[in-house]
C-alpha cells in the first residue's frame, strides 16, 4: 500500500503542475453527466413510473451505478489505456521490475480530473437517498455500500479483461466499451426493464444485476431475503476470469523490441 500511495502522490504532483487547467477540467468533469440525469427527468415528466419504479427510485439506482463506474474508471484507468502501453514498449519496462504486473498497470495511470464526476454523484446520491421513499435502517444502508463496492469491482474486472485482450489484438477493442460505458448507460434503469433475456445475461454472464437490480429490490422493500444484501459482493467473482485472461495473455506476450 505504501508503494501504491507513492504512485498516487507522484501522479497528483504531476497533475498539479498546471493548477488552473486542472481545476477547470475538474469543474468540467463535474457537469459532464448532467445531461444523463436530464434525460431521466424529462422521461418521468411523461411517464410517472417504469416497471413500477418511480423517478426517485430510478435516480437512486443510477447514482449508485455511476458511482460504481467512476470509482472503477479512476482506479483501473491503466487497463483502459493498456493497448498504448503495449504499443510503445512501456510494458517491457514493467516486466523487468520486481512487482506484480497487474499492480503496476493498475497504478500506472490516475486521472485526478475524473474526481469531478465522483463529486457530482456524491452530491446527487444523498438527495436520491432522502427522496426515494425508503425507511432506512442498517441492513439497507449496508446494501447500498455493498452495491457500490461490488459494482466498482465488477467494472474493474471488465477493464482488466479489456486490457488483457490487447495481448491478443495489440490494439484495444471497441467492443469492450459495450460492457463498460454501455453498462453504465443502461444501468440508469433497473435491468429488468430490458426484458427477461437481458436480465439473465446480466445475472449469470456479466453480473451487473447482482450489483444493481437485485439489491435494489431489497433496499426498496420488495424483497426481504437477507441474502440480497450480499449479492453485490458475489459479483466480485468476475475478477477471477479477468485475472485468468490476463495471465493467459501475459504468457503469450512477446516484446515489441523497441
Amino acid at each position: 500500500m505504501r508503494l501504491y500511495r507513492k504512485y498516487l502522490a507522484i501522479q497528483f504532483k504531476g497533475a498539479m503542475q498546471y493548477k488552473v487547467s486542472f481545476f477547470l477540467t475538474l469543474l468540467g468533469q463535474a457537469f459532464v453527466t448532467i445531461n444523463m440525469f436530464l434525460g431521466i427527468f424529462f422521461l418521468f415528466q411523461r411517464f410517472h413510473s417504469i416497471e413500477g419504479f418511480t423517478y426517485n427510485q430510478v435516480l437512486l439506482c443510477y447514482t449508485v451505478t455511476l458511482l460504481q463506474f467512476y470509482l472503477a474508471e479512476f482506479f483501473a484507468r491503466g487497463f483502459d489505456r493498456f493497448d498504448a502501453m503495449l504499443g510503445n514498449g512501456q510494458f517491457d519496462r514493467i516486466l523487468v521490475r520486481p512487482r506484480n504486473t497487474v499492480f503496476q498497470v493498475l497504478a500506472s495511470r490516475f486521472e485526478f480530473t475524473r474526481l469531478g464526476r465522483i463529486l457530482q454523484v456524491l452530491v446527487l446520491l444523498p438527495y436520491a437517498v432522502a427522496t426515494c421513499g425508503v425507511e432506512w435502517n442498517f441492513p439497507r444502508a449496508l446494501t447500498v455500500i455493498f452495491m457500490v463496492l461490488g459494482g466498482a469491482l465488477l467494472f474493474s474486472g471488465i477493464f482488466i479483461a479489456g486490457g488483457a485482450l490487447s495481448f491478443f489484438t495489440t490494439q484495444g477493442l471497441e467492443v469492450v466499451n459495450v460492457f463498460t460505458d454501455g453498462g453504465k448507460e443502461h444501468g440508469k434503469y433497473p435491468w429488468n426493464v430490458y426484458g427477461k433475456r437481458v436480465l439473465q445475461f446480466c445475472t449469470y454472464i456479466v453480473p451487473y444485476a447482482l450489483t444493481q437490480y437485485y439489491p435494489l429490490l431489497y433496499v426498496l422493500g420488495r424483497e426481504t431475503n437477507p441474502l440480497y444484501i450480499f449479492l453485490p459482493l458475489c459479483a466480485a467473482w468476475f475478477l477471477l476470469p479477468a485475472f485468468l485472461l490476463w495471465r493467459l495473455g501475459l504468457r503469450r506476450y512477446k516484446s515489441t523490441g523497441s
